[in-house]
């Protein structure tokens, strides 16, 4: 079967996360089992028009305002020789029941909503926060894959009829580590650096946390969504004064990303919202546990006081308090810690794709 997937960015791009991830290991599972795929998506800088990535035809064309237009001329003109589209929503879908009469299957890792008033600026956000809920409303008859039951309550809420949603959880790549947990309280940031998701509470939550644990240390790993934040965040901490105990470590390779995850003592993971926390199974995967919001996503992959502590009230000094009593009480972290990796262990790529395959296959 050759696939079309529309998607705004793809696993090369410089603000590729875990949707991305998700998006590629689907799609290179379809491939291993003799699909063609094909992924259109969005252009960045120093980036192919085309290119092959495991298996995978990348075409990319435009910017992120500009890659819906682009992939409805792209099908016009190539639209033929596909026998199934792949439709992803990050804000807003492809609109491909306007035009697109084979096959179709929407993808979505989160609804936007509230995402919308953190990550875009005045009018965009309040454009697209009235226009969301009706964006919906030409998918009534379409499958939907999503990742969360969080998630599949959200699209109920949009009038997508239960039966059309197909919950497929993310899987997890292991990669072994030798790196043993720190000797000092060590609380890690892992993913885009953006208001959403939630860069700011955790710098406050760990300036909270410092005052009780003096020796404790944030790292931050991840890019940053637009230039100069990193430049800014910097100063905020020298004006809590607590720039001496965090450090930023930008982009890391995957082994670098599991050695540090295995140092930390605890994944801070304040995002206003999921459509499932990838970061939070990777953690869990070597024994760290989270502290979150109880926000949609990350109340479906964290187990409450099991695999970590979901945070009722979106505050801060919430969130450090949480901390403190895992880095506090041994018994409780070494429990949660070891209910983390079994935790883990359900979840894995080959599960995921062989759920993704079944659904595809079904609609064809």
């Amino acid at each position: 079967m050759k696939i079309l997937i529309l998607n705004w960015r793809d696993i090369k791009h410089p603000l590729a996360g875990g949707a991305e991830i998700s998006t590629h290991e689907h799609a290179k599972g379809w491939v291993k089992a003799g699909h063609d795929v094909t992924l259109f998506t969005s252009s960045f800088p120093g980036a192919k028009e085309k290119e092959i990535i495991d298996g995978i035809t990348a075409i990319r064309r435009g910017s992120h305002y500009t890659v819906h237009f682009f992939a409805f001329l792209y099908y016009l003109s190539q639209g033929k020789k596909f026998d199934m589209v792949v439709d992803e929503f990050h804000f807003i879908p492809f609109f491909t029941p306007l035009y697109v009469r084979k096959k179709k299957l929407a993808f979505i890792h989160e609804t936007a909503e509230e995402v919308w008033f953190k990550n875009k600026t005045f009018p965009l956000n309040v454009i697209g926060f009235i226009l969301e809920p009706f964006s919906f409303l030409f998918y009534g008859h379409i499958p939907f894959m999503t990742v969360s039951e969080s998630t599949k309550r959200d699209l109920m809420r949009f009038r997508i009829p239960q039966q059309n949603i197909h919950v497929v959880n993310n899987g997890v790549t292991r990669i072994s580590t030798n790196v043993r947990r720190g000797a000092y309280p060590i609380v890690m940031y892992l993913g885009r650096i953006s208001d959403d998701k939630g860069i700011g509470d955790a710098i406050d939550a760990f300036a909270f946390v410092q005052k009780r644990h003096t020796n404790a240390e944030l790292w931050i790993v991840g890019k940053e969504e637009r230039k100069g934040q990193i430049q800014e965040l910097k100063q905020k901490l020298k004006d809590l004064n607590i720039a001496r105990s965090v450090e930023f470590f930008g982009f890391v390779t995957d082994k670098k990303k599991f050695d540090l995850l295995a140092q930390a003592w605890i994944l801070l993971h304040p995002s206003i919202k999921e459509g499932w926390g990838l970061t939070v199974i990777e953690a869990a995967s070597v024994g760290t546990p989270t502290v979150a919001y109880k926000t949609a996503g990350l109340s479906d992959s964290i187990q409450h006081e099991k695999t970590g502590i979901l945070v009722s009230e979106k505050n801060p000094q919430k969130l450090a308090l949480a901390v403190s009593v895992l880095c506090t009480n041994k018994k409780l972290y070494e429990k949660m810690s070891s209910s983390a990796r079994v935790w883990s262990k359900q979840f894995n790529w080959g599960k995921s794709i062989s759920q993704s395959l079944k659904l595809i296959h079904s609609l064809v």
